[in-house]
């Protein structure tokens, strides 16, 4: 039965309709999946002497296994944003003798055998062979792979259990934050508690069995879950849903724009897609600590500039360099409405400026590695505010693929075309060139107040900018209602 599942999956992905529209996508990821693979394996080949030349006294498995319980809880909060659920039409097969019971198996093993779970193998089966060429016992290492698995499977399938849950996903990266934090101002030492228990998966092989039973109770959880929820009239029956009392009636306080803005603040929420530009800029606000903590970028002011700009307004180049795709699914009938467009814009030109506003404000605790790195961090808020929001409205004009809401936030291209290349140029490349230039010429102080005087200039031609960029917008607006109405762009 299996083997029949199979050909058929294989049958409905090559007589797709959208097989042959894509086909260069597809060829395109299937050679960067190569990529990725290659150097997984390289790099797994590479660790154990990684490890012994950043740290000479130590086991490499001993380093390693001190890392295990971040590596699951990171690749668990990946997961949630990456990795589709497990899906196939099983309606057709609910009018056959079938078993369901055979139907729910194979949902879940197609899952066991999916990419995701192979990242690791590829990764730490090179790693092994060389352990085992480095002289450490076959039997331990081999078990330890197996171990390894079991995990993988064990992440795999608990994110089928949590991933239709936000608060999960959010205590998951609350637990991510104050591991590190307890690790990093030595509160805790997280890495010594937790080092030898995944250690001792390599040194006592008999451990092998705890996360091969973790992986068949999850396994069976799953697997209880969805048999009971496969019937042929499950579509019959009445759905109940809680109501949502939220109408946003905050919003009120902002005037004309706030109906536009409540749309977006709805849209983010509850589309994976633009939840996931939330949170990966949350998480990016730790992209400091990268490089504030090494002493060779102590003194690259460039890389203050590049930091400030960037972690200030990741939501501003994530979220804007695809306005007004966003809406593109209901962009034709906004436009055919007495909707003034100058007060569409600036609902959106508002929202990111919350955004750089609060990012800048979570960026505040960084003066603990100097004032120098709070002060560009100001500046490049200020100079986003002013200048980037205008510059990344007024390419949006140039936007006419479509973008499906529904689809998975990762390794989803729709929307993306040569203008979010380019506009990464004035947004990201030209502030750091004006901080540059003139910190070599003249000083830090300077250069900082320049980009300061720059946002200021910026918010004192707001409404110019405004009234410029929609009139941008009302001469391409066919053209681009007309690229949003085509599918798979």
């Amino acid at each position: 039965m299996f083997k029949h599942f199979i050909r058929l999956q294989w049958k409905s992905f090559f007589r797709s309709s959208s097989f042959g529209k894509g086909i260069a996508l597809k060829i395109l990821m299937i050679f960067f999946g190569i990529y990725m693979l290659t150097t997984l394996v390289a790099t797994g080949a590479g660790m154990y002497f990684i490890l012994r030349k950043l740290a000479p006294d130590v086991n490499p498995m001993w380093l390693i296994s001190q890392y295990f319980v971040y590596w699951i809880l990171i690749e668990l909060f990946l997961r949630y944003f990456m990795q589709k659920l497990p899906v196939m039409d099983i309606k057709p097969f609910l009018s056959y003798p079938i078993k369901k019971s055979a139907i729910t198996h194979y949902i879940l093993g197609r899952s066991a055998v999916s990419i995701y779970n192979l990242l690791a193998i590829f990764f730490f089966v090179p790693f092994a062979i060389v352990l085992i060429f480095k002289g450490y016992p076959a039997v331990n290492v081999l078990f330890w792979v197996v171990s390894i698995f079991a995990i993988v499977l064990c992440v795999n399938y608990v994110n089928f259990i949590v991933n239709k849950s936000d608060k999960a996903l959010l205590v998951i990266g609350g637990i991510i934050v104050a591991l590190y934090a307890m690790d990093y101002f030595a509160l805790l030492p997280v890495k010594a508690f937790f080092g030898p228990i995944f250690h001792g998966l390599y040194a006592y092989p008999i451990t092998v069995l705890v996360p091969m039973a973790l992986a068949i109770l999850v396994y069976w959880i799953n697997y209880k879950y969805l048999r009971n929820r496969i019937f042929l009239d499950a579509s019959l029956k009445a759905k109940s849903q809680e109501a949502n009392t939220s109408d946003l009636a905050w919003t009120r306080r902002f005037g004309d724009i706030a109906p536009f803005l409540r749309l977006d603040l709805k849209l983010i929420w509850r589309n994976k897609r633009t939840k996931a530009q939330v949170f990966i800029s949350l998480l990016f606000v730790f992209y400091g600590l990268i490089f504030y903590t090494q002493e060779v970028y102590a003194n690259m002011m460039p890389m203050y500039a590049f930091l400030g700009i960037f972690m200030t307004g990741i939501f501003l180049a994530n979220f804007g360099q695809f306005i007004p795709a966003w809406d593109s699914a209901y962009y034709g009938m906004m436009m055919s409405q007495n909707i003034p467009l100058r007060k569409y814009l600036e609902s959106k030109a508002g929202l990111i400026a919350v955004s750089v506003v609060v990012m800048f404000l979570l960026t505040i605790p960084y003066v603990y590695f100097g004032w120098k790195a709070l002060a560009v961090n100001f500046g490049s808020a200020l100079y986003n505010l002013g200048v980037n929001i205008p510059v990344i409205l007024y390419f949006g004009s140039f936007n006419k693929k479509r973008i499906e809401l529904d689809k998975s936030p990762f390794g989803n291209m729709q929307g993306t075309s040569g203008t979010q290349f380019l506009i990464m140029l004035p947004v990201l490349g030209l502030p750091i060139l004006i901080f540059t230039v003139i910190y070599y010429l003249i000083s830090i102080e300077a250069a900082v107040i320049v980009l300061s005087v720059l946002g200021i200039v910026g918010f004192a031609f707001r409404n110019y900018f405004l009234d410029k960029i929609t009139e941008q917008y009302r001469k391409r607006k066919y053209g681009m209602i007309a690229g949003f109405k085509e599918k798979n762009s």
